[in-house]
């Protein structure tokens, strides 16, 4: 089983990600982790990106497909693999399909957490980070148990400017041009399944799990 899981910053989709892959078995890409790997690691893929990247462009969409065909190709997505924040945008998603249809493999599945605009919006402007360990608070769902200070290690909590409401605002509206066309392509392609994910972290979970196992 192939899946692509997409979601709004803030959505909860990484969280969800890792949750459905230990219940299912499912080989987890994360996209941000593998161009962080293979740059790592030192690769002709990973350098290419790495190129663009440090020249504030966008890594082109062949390397980035590339990149994720050779992690699909790898034993343990044999069973059955969840792409987290791949594809992006339309191209990203026509290229996959094109690129998997030549190894006669197809995206079985494409589940969308949706959850509104406020709801995003209130989550995301309200999340604080611990400058010393980096553990996240939200002042509307896991205050901490002293105002400003980490509950695990004690130090200054912070706001990053990335979650400030303004940026927040924009963050989304980028999402949403981005991804509205995305999901228009997979409905059409009899793929997609909204699931409600301003319920209980566990309860959208059930929900997402419920969806592929059906």
């Amino acid at each position: 089983m192939r899946v692509i899981l997409l979601g709004a910053p803030g959505a909860g989709k990484g969280t969800q990600a890792v949750e459905i892959s230990k219940r299912l078995g499912l080989a987890h890409i994360a996209s941000g982790d593998l161009f962080r790997q293979e740059q790592q690691s030192g690769s002709e893929l990973g350098n290419i990106a790495k190129s663009y990247m440090e020249k504030g462009q966008l890594v082109p969409d062949e390397v980035t497909v590339k990149m994720i065909l050779g992690r699909i190709a790898k034993p343990d997505c044999a069973k059955g693999l969840l792409l987290d924040g791949f594809p992006r945008t339309l191209d990203q998603a026509k290229a996959l399909d094109e690129a998997l249809a030549t190894e006669g493999k197809t995206i079985d599945k494409v589940l969308y957490i949706k959850v509104s605009d406020g709801e995003l919006l209130r989550r995301l402007s309200g999340r604080w980070i611990c400058r010393d360990c980096q553990a996240p608070f939200n002042v509307t769902e896991m205050r901490p148990k002293v105002e400003g200070k980490c509950d695990h290690c004690g130090g200054e909590l912070y706001q990053r400017p990335d979650d400030t409401e303004d940026t927040a605002k924009k963050r989304l509206e980028v999402y949403f041009k981005q991804t509205m066309p995305l999901i228009e392509y997979y409905t059409k392609a009899g793929k997609l399944v909204e699931v409600n994910g301003e319920k209980a972290i566990s309860a959208v979970t059930d929900d997402l799990v419920a969806v592929l196992e059906g």
